[in-house]
């Protein structure tokens, strides 16, 4: 080990030189640092992370996690609501060029000989005829999608997409565990892993001439445009939805390719072609590129349940008009039987082994390999055949037989002879470890490694160089207890050539200006015109809340309020379901009134309002500025007291105002969510006037009603001789100079409406611009000293009829736009 002295301390190479024989010291044989032969590839990556943040690998760790959050990287468990943050260790995974060159041949064979063999299952069923596949296997599947048979995909092939867990022995070889063919996830986390690395440790890329992601991703893109019909076509990302355990992992993606972020409900099959239903109009989708389970992708064909498909997808694909990557079915090799017969089906139809091995499997549905896997039943992984439950295991997830005894045994023994079909044994396989930062420093831990391959524009594979590793918590190098591990590491192809750096982006001079942003799908402008709805009404709310506990900055009001206008605030919350009518007018009763109205889970509470937001900002985040996101994903205030929470959320209220007035640009998605605010806000008005501006109302009353318009300091310097009913009604329901007022609010909703597209081409205004006209004239033309309360209320319902007549023209739900006069169909 080298002595360090004052000098060396600022070296990084001793840091970097200590580190590898402290972790060597820990490690044992087929660890990639300890055994490689670059380990002057390893020593410089510890080198460049102690350029970065010197000799604190915790450090650099908490850095790494922090670009990763900044990103937006997150999962989900299933069966939990709120996601996670991508655990990222700040050590990647390194491995050579050449190395690299031999998995990647592997990869692109055993993806030719898969698409090979689904077409096969879907088209002449030769191998299950010549006995290389027992017809138990396939039609037993639940992958197994009948109406698929016979029908030619789109661009002549099944798989586009696909992915493979590869673990490494001790003794150096690769092995593939785990085929992914139906929905492959994680090429977002690569992504994004190889971004966040890249930002805390940016010397790397080029000191180690690591091969770049962005061709990859490139030539999947291009891929799927050469397979449609269409020359620009339109390609769209079909996600679960926002409970989507990579939920976060889709969006990146679809915003990085240049994809449409749909879900089901967003796209509608008519006459053999696929539209997504937009502001504009049906418009067509060439290419969908699916997230979901296969059977439930089209509940007319397949599982009639589902609610996240498109019914009448497969007679889009029957027809040709609409390539769907990867094609419904192609999950049926994906199951831990089929292991046992991919590598005679290579050899007999390739003449070739297969470059990437599997691990051995016995599949219990043949007589002689249930017999090997009985007799060797200690030393073999048992589990279930078709990622289905037996009925003789307790979860999804094979186990050591020498770990199954007692009852469990005897149970497993016997629903193997009576559905032998339903198990496999499987060799236990042992891994290669690889470094990570804990407490301890850097320590051995076992990893396998996803990798990715996509069909490029010439129809041929391209493997992304590297793709991302799971590394396992504890230190047991079996596979099967490492289960989905608990770090994740970039994994850097190395090599001694420089990198081209490469872009997804086309070269700038070449680029075609386009200020139009694209697509909006219907259920977009939904989700944003309701977020403005919904942070404008925890805005009122919090303003009646500070107001009522006596934050009026009216000094004339001696800094409290009369009972009758107190009675007014509490009326407006409890007409707003915030909170039920107090027990008294006391200050307890009003602070619990007020907590209540601020805090309930059980009612429209500043605290439900948040929930509803921070939603549909989680399902957005592919349209939402990061920091926008953040601010609706933040910890609800708890410290303080009621007026220090109020304040704390008030300021939480203007910074996304600011970022929504400031930051958003001004395209259809904008207008939708400045719609909302804008309804909302007029909303408030509409009901605050009535209430504390009516002829007989007092001093109180009128400061109440500056305050919830936040208009005090406009009327102070327009009026010097005190507050007066007439000019505070003026100010705050009809002048539209005031950003605040009535007449403004409802100017802007007329301005969004003429700028949003329509359907006919006649000139004619449609329903929701007929009745925003009718109602600014309304305002418009009205008088504050004759302003009445029957007049305010018919705003008000005008402004709710207008809310729905939006919702008809814009949001497209049900089955009413496919029967729309006027539609385009794009």
């Amino acid at each position: 080990m080298p002595t360090l002295t004052a000098t060396s301390l600022l070296d990084p190479s001793v840091h970097a030189r200590r580190w590898i024989a402290d972790y060597c010291t820990k490690g044992r044989a087929g660890d990639v640092l300890c055994d490689a032969s670059d380990s002057a590839a390893w020593a410089a990556m510890l080198e460049e992370i102690v350029t970065v943040g010197g000799d604190d690998l915790e450090g650099a760790r908490e850095r790494v996690q922090h670009h990763a959050e900044d990103i937006g990287t997150g999962f989900r468990i299933a069966g939990e609501s709120e996601e996670r943050p991508w655990p990222l260790s700040p050590v990647p995974l390194l491995i050579k060029g050449d190395e690299w060159a031999q998995i990647a041949a592997g990869i692109v064979q055993r993806a030719d000989l898969l698409e090979h063999v689904v077409a096969d299952l879907y088209g002449e069923a030769k191998l299950v005829e010549k006995g290389l596949i027992p017809a138990a296997l396939v039609t037993g599947s639940p992958h197994f999608l009948r109406p698929m048979v016979g029908l030619e995909p789109t661009g002549d092939h099944h798989l586009y997409f696909v992915a493979f867990d590869l673990g490494r022995g001790p003794t150096g070889e690769w092995r593939v565990l785990a085929d992914h063919l139906r929905a492959p996830a994680g090429a977002g986390y690569a992504l994004e892993n190889r971004l966040a690395i890249s930002r805390a440790v940016g010397g790397l890329q080029t000191r180690l001439n690591i091969e770049r992601h962005a061709p990859f991703f490139a030539a999947f893109r291009d891929g799927l445009a050469a397979a449609c019909r269409r020359t620009e076509p339109r390609i769209g990302l079909l996600t679960p939805g926002r409970y989507s355990i990579s939920y976060a992992e889709q969006a990146h993606l679809a915003r990085y390719l240049g994809f449409l972020f749909v879900e089901g409900a967003d796209l509608a099959a008519l006459e053999d072609k696929l539209y997504v239903r937009t502001i504009g109009g049906l418009k067509r989708i060439d290419a969908l590129w699916h997230r979901i389970d296969p059977r439930l992708l089209d509940p007319l064909a397949f599982d009639a349940h589902s609610q996240i498909g498109v019914p009448g997808l497969i007679d889009v694909m029957a027809a040709g008009n609409t390539l769907v990557a990867n094609a419904p079915g192609v999950g049926v090799p994906e199951s831990a039987a089929f292991a046992a017969f991919l590598p005679r089906i290579c050899a007999r139809e390739t003449g070739r082994d297969l470059l990437l091995p599997n691990i051995a499997t016995w599949w219990c549905g043949q007589d002689r390999a249930r017999a090997t896997v009985i007799e060797d039943f200690g030393n073999l992984l048992i589990g279930p055949a078709f990622g289905v439950q037996p009925q003789g295991m307790d979860g999804l997830r094979p186990l050591p037989g020498a770990e199954i005894t007692g009852q469990a045994r005897a149970r497993l023994l016997a629903d193997m002879a009576l559905r032998p079909q339903d198990y496999v044994g499987q060799e236990i396989v042992r891994l290669s470890t690889m470094p990570v930062v804990t407490e301890a420093g850097l320590v051995p831990r076992p990893f396998t490694l996803r990798v990715f391959a996509a069909r490029g524009a010439d129809g041929q594979w391209t493997v992304m160089p590297g793709g991302f590793a799971r590394i396992g918590a504890e230190p047991d190098v079996r596979a099967t207890v490492m289960g989905e591990g608990t770090w994740s590491a970039d994994v850097a192809i190395h090599g001694s050539d420089p990198v081209d750096a490469v872009s997804l982006l086309p070269p700038a001079d070449t680029v075609h200006i386009r200020r139009n942003p694209g697509t909006l799908p219907s259920r977009v402008a939904d989700n944003f015109f309701w977020l403005g709805r919904y942070l404008e009404r925890g805005e009122a709310l919090l303003n009646i809340i500070r107001v009522m506990l006596g934050n009026s900055i009216d000094a004339d009001a001696g800094g409290a309020l009369g009972v009758e206008t107190i009675r007014r605030l509490v009326a407006l919350v409890v007409n707003g379901g915030a909170a039920s009518k107090p027990a008294s007018l006391k200050r307890a009763d009003l602070i619990q009134f007020a907590r209540t109205a601020l805090e309930s889970e059980d009612t429209h509470s500043v605290r439900a309002i948040n929930r509803s937001a921070r939603g549909i900002g989680k399902g957005s985040r592919d349209r939402l500025a990061a920091d926008f996101v953040r601010l609706l994903d933040a910890p609800y205030p708890t410290r303080g007291g009621m007026l220090d929470r109020t304040g704390s959320l008030q300021r939480r209220y203007a910074a996304l105002a600011g970022l929504s007035a400031e930051h958003m640009g001004r395209t259809a998605a904008w207008r939708f969510h400045d719609l909302g605010r804008r309804i909302e806000r007029a909303l408030t008005m509409a009901r605050a006037v009535p209430a504390f501006g009516m002829t007989g109302t007092g001093v109180d009353d009128l400061s109440t009603l500056l305050d919830l318009a936040d208009s005090q300091i406009s009327y102070r310097q327009r009026y010097l001789t005190g507050i007066a009913r007439v000019p505070v009604v003026d100010l705050v329901a009809l002048d539209p100079g005031n950003p605040r007022s009535l007449a403004y609010q409802i100017e802007r909703i007329v301005e969004h409406l003429g700028a949003l597209p329509v359907l006919g081409d006649d000139g004619m205004a449609e329903d929701q611009q007929a009745q925003a006209n009718a109602l600014l004239a309304a305002v418009l033309t009205a008088s504050a000293a004759q302003l009445s309360e029957p007049a305010l209320k018919k705003i008000e319902q005008q402004l709710y009829a207008l809310s729905d007549a939006i919702a008809r023209r814009y949001f497209l739900q049900g089955a009413e736009p496919l029967r729309a006069a006027g539609m385009t169909l794009a």
